[in-house]
């Protein structure tokens, strides 16, 4: 069992996030999904506002929804809100990303 006098070692690893769009890519035109999960507040609508003025200003096929049932947020396994979802993977949750922080998540991603 080993409760007391060893310590587990920690083989976390940093992940960074992954889109999982499969064939379905800007560079192909297709629209993807971009979800905001948040309660109505001001903080998920600023978040969903950056997150509308970042696609756009990336000229990107992008669909925004914003979804505030709770029984579909828990689907999610959110815990704290706002949350960016891209490709059905949440990507951020508890903060509200600025458009440029989020112009370079989605680049990262590989949606640019």
């Amino acid at each position: 069992m080993g409760l007391f006098g060893k310590k587990k070692e920690n083989k976390e690893e940093a992940v960074e996030p992954k889109c999982s769009l499969g064939d379905r890519s800007a560079k192909t035109g297709d629209a993807f999904t971009i979800k905001i999960l948040g309660s109505g507040c001001k903080n998920c609508q600023t978040l969903l506002q950056n997150t509308r003025d970042a696609v756009s200003a990336m000229s990107l096929p992008a669909e925004i929804e914003y979804i505030t049932d709770m029984k579909e947020i828990a689907k999610y396994g959110v815990m704290s809100m706002p949350a960016l979802v891209v490709g059905e993977q949440v990507v951020s949750m508890g903060k509200v990303l600025k458009t440029t922080d989020i112009q370079k998540l989605l680049n990262k991603l590989g949606l640019s």
